[in-house]
């Protein structure tokens, strides 16, 4: 049956065959006037898709469908290289380049080559993104494929990173800091993450241990670059779930980057569980703008707006669930509506100077408004009942017994103004041998919250105790806050070689928070150690890192703050390996790190699908250790393929927690938990990104994204005490695309229409959840006359086809 599955979706994407053309092969070494190797040069092949960077060592493996070609040699502070190969047949090449330092150029590579090296980041493969077949479309899928970042929610763009939360992560575009709204409750409410993946033109992404230069997080570092194009482009994305247009223009001393995108995935919520009218709208804009007044000076301006709205109105669900021996089943009937909506806008401006050719100075100014709202106003009425064992033709069998029968109403009128101001100096000067660097920032956030919800429950006399015919009020809150943080943070770090293969950065942060009057220190170390062979390289970090209270942690559950909070503070160290070799017929690259974070001071929480709830009143310590493993490489050729495995255990001990129940006699004892398993504790992650071509042909290809993670801990919010006593059960999904590219370079014929306007053109078909597996996102808590609690699980999303379409058009000038 698969394979029959499989032919006719290859069918669905063709209509003729064509034979695989020879690649021509060019490998080589690119190194600067001292013949020492240059690291992360970008060596791409105009014309086609194909884009490479250098390794530690200099070195670099790239393949042309076509024998006659051009490569381009680009490195920032460097003069870009570019080298005509004309060859009669396909073969393999050696061509090493020498790139000269561009002294003018404002970010200087004596600045910059060295923070590229002495890191502890891992460049981002973004020329996969579009193959990379994900339901949510946002860029931050392609994370949950890397070492360390695990997720159980494919229709999220949060995700977390070694155990910590989804609020324990940075991300930078083009050195601006971005916040990202807070209440989000669903992953389907979310809709485009602020990272526009046409513009990306690097990536880079630290699962810990990051330097002393990034912000005042626990977690990880995603630093996005949307830089100058190569030239005039015009892109189009359109598919069923939605469109997207991408347009860059180019000139000698500017560049103007414009991104528009528009979301509406209704039709992969319709295969949930509840069903109703899923309206969910989400268009953003986003606009770069860059001008060189001089060869020392440049200014841009970067502006965003953001809009959303997921509208249900829902009709039934129907939900079995249980064991062979015990089946159960939730019907209920709704009336209402929810509307949920956020509106985010911003601009930022960045000034860069760059006096000396060995200094380079940046200004960068940012301000963002967002506004949410959540309106919803749900009445259910419910049937529980348990099923008599077995199947017959028709599913489950008769009703063994009712266990409860009842209605209850969420209501919810909430509403988050906030803004945030900042201001930022960064600095990075080359003395000799050292690289300095040193930066100040300001920031200022004002929140304006106003929480008005309640939960009713009519227990009939059955779910809760026997108050027959009466509302329980649960989880009421009503709550007006108005805060203004400050923050002034500051960092200086310097990065030598210790010898001719150990190189030492150091650093240290310094964070002010007018929230809690609480100054703090971080400092930070890393060290890398390159053998003399050079395709290998080991380094070692250790280093505080501290994050300050925000207005997401301070406020509980019930909307109450506590503004007296301290900050969280983690003692992290790891170390790590990454080899280079060949390997079944190409370059391979192993990568392995292991790491050990100890927390005195953790602010607890439960996650509910994409929603935290902090215990803001308590403080806990913990632990969190594994290791993380991953190699890739292009197992086919021209097609890069990863394989990773994460290992993690993460733990936590509320300080001065306790809970009383009654023995086996009926006494009342206190119960000391201890420490007991974070929300994020997934032992196990397991990714593969396997990329193929079919029927041999270099014009038909698949692309496989396979994603397991392991159980999740999981209480029940009925309980009065933190306890880790319930599971979510093991996330396991596949997803799978098949595309062809109807104007590849290799193809024997081209579509002379397609041929004319588009110097791209590709088709996509994916198949979303190709196994169908129900993964369970969170619970609804039911409580029977016998106290006895029931989680009944949210599903995410079933099997869903998608097709798309990429298309690249010629540039007439």
């Amino acid at each position: 049956m698969l394979k029959t599955y499989l032919s006719v979706l290859v069918l669905l994407l063709s209509c003729a065959l064509v034979n695989a053309q020879p690649m021509v092969r060019v490998t080589g070494m690119v190194g600067d006037a001292k013949s020492d190797p240059l690291q992360q040069v970008t060596v791409s092949i105009l014309g086609q898709q194909e884009s490479t960077l250098t390794a530690a060592d200099g070195t670099y493996t790239i393949y042309s469908k076509t024998t006659s070609f051009t490569i381009k040699y680009n490195l920032l502070g460097y003069k870009p290289v570019l080298l005509k190969i004309n060859e009669k047949v396909a073969g393999r090449l050696i061509r090493n380049i020498t790139l000269i330092p561009n002294i003018n150029e404002l970010e200087q590579v004596t600045v910059t080559n060295r923070q590229n090296q002495l890191t502890n980041t891992s460049t981002i493969n973004i020329a996969d993104l579009p193959s990379l077949p994900s339901v949510s479309g946002n860029f931050e899928a392609i994370l949950k494929t890397l070492p360390g970042v695990s997720t159980n929610n494919e229709l999220s763009s949060q995700y977390s990173v070694r155990g910590g939360s989804f609020d324990e992560n940075l991300l930078y575009v083009n050195d601006v800091e971005i916040n990202r709204p807070v209440l989000i409750r669903n992953g389907q409410q979310e809709g485009l993450s602020f990272i526009n993946g046409d513009l990306v033109t690097r990536a880079k992404f630290s699962a810990g241990g990051f330097e002393a230069r990034y912000g005042d997080k626990l977690s990880s570092v995603l630093d996005v670059r949307y830089d100058r194009p190569d030239s005039n482009q015009l892109l189009l994305t359109t598919g069923l779930l939605g469109t997207s247009l991408t347009a860059k223009y180019v000139q000698p001393k500017s560049y103007l980057l414009v991104g528009l995108r528009y979301k509406n995935n209704s039709n992969v919520l319709n295969q949930q569980d509840n069903k109703g009218s899923y309206n969910p709208n989400f268009g953003d804009a986003q606009v770069l703008y860059q001008y060189s007044f001089s060869d020392r000076f440049s200014l841009s301006a970067l502006g965003n707006f953001n809009v959303g709205q997921f509208k249900l109105v829902p009709e039934d669900r129907e939900t079995q669930f249980g064991t062979l021996d015990t089946q159960l089943r939730l019907n209920i009937a709704y009336n209402g509506q929810e509307i949920d909506s956020y509106r985010t806008s911003g601009a930022a401006v960045t000034a860069t100077f760059s006096p000396q050719p060995n200094l380079v100075i940046k200004w960068i100014n940012s301000y963002f408004n967002t506004k949410e709202r959540e309106r919803f106003d749900i009445e259910g009425r419910y049937i529980f009942d348990e099923l008599e064992p077995g199947f017959n033709s028709g599913g489950f069998t008769t009703v063994r017994a009712n266990r409860g029968i009842g209605t209850y109403l969420n209501y919810a009128r909430n509403s988050l103004n906030s803004q945030a101001y900042s201001s930022e100096v960064k600095l990075d000067q080359n003395f000799n041998n050292h690289l300095f660097s040193w930066g100040a920032r300001f920031e200022y956030n004002n929140f304006r919250d106003e929480l008005n919800e309640y939960h009713l429950t009519d227990s009939a006399g059955y779910i809760l105790p026997y108050d027959s015919k009466k509302f329980y009020v649960d989880q009421a809150i009503s709550a007006k806050n108005k805060v203004d943080i400050f923050n002034y943070t500051a960092f200086i770090q310097d990065s030598y070689s210790l010898t001719k293969n150990t190189d030492l950065q150091i650093g240290v942060r310094g964070n002010y928070n007018s929230l809690n009057s609480q100054f703090l220190l971080s400092p930070r170390l890393l060290l890398a150690y390159r053998p003399p062979n050079n395709n290998k390289i080991i380094r070692f970090t250790a280093g505080v890192y501290q994050q300050a209270p925000t207005y997401r942690s301070i406020r509980a559950y019930d909307g109450t703050l506590f503004v007296d909070q301290k900050a969280q503070r983690s003692y992290n160290t790891s170390a790590s390996f990454d080899y280079a070799f060949d390997g079944l017929g190409t370059r391979l690259k192993f990568s392995a790190e292991a790491y050990f974070k100890y927390a005195d001071r953790l602010i607890p929480y439960v996650i509910d699908n994409v929603r935290i709830k902090y215990l803001s009143d308590q403080v806990a310590k913990g632990h969190t250790y594994g290791a993380d493993f991953s190699v890739g490489g292009e197992f086919v050729k021209d097609l890069v393929s990863y394989f990773r495995l994460s290992l993690m255990k993460a733990d936590q001990d509320i300080i001065g927690d306790s809970y009383t129940k009654k023995d086996a006699t009926g006494q009342p004892v206190t119960i000391y938990p201890g420490y007991l398993k974070r929300p994020t504790d997934q032992r196990v992650n397991f990714s593969i990104f396997f990329q193929d071509r079919l029927l041999k042909s270099p014009t038909y290809k698949v692309h496989l994204n396979l994603l397991y993670g392991s159980r999740l801990p999981i209480g029940s919010p009925q309980s009065d005490h933190y306890s880790d006593d319930f599971q979510i059960p093991a996330y396991k999904r596949v997803d799978i695309g098949f595309s062809k590219d109807f104007l590849d370079d290799a193809a024997l014929r081209k579509p002379k229409l397609l041929d004319r306007y588009f110097s791209s053109f590709i088709a996509y078909f994916e198949v979303f959840n190709l196994l169908n597996v129900n993964n369970t996102v969170s619970y609804l808590w039911l409580k029977d006359v016998d106290n006895v609690h029931y989680a009944v699980p949210n599903y995410l999303t079933g099997r869903q086809f998608n097709f798309k379409l990429i298309l690249k058009f010629k540039n007439r000038q």
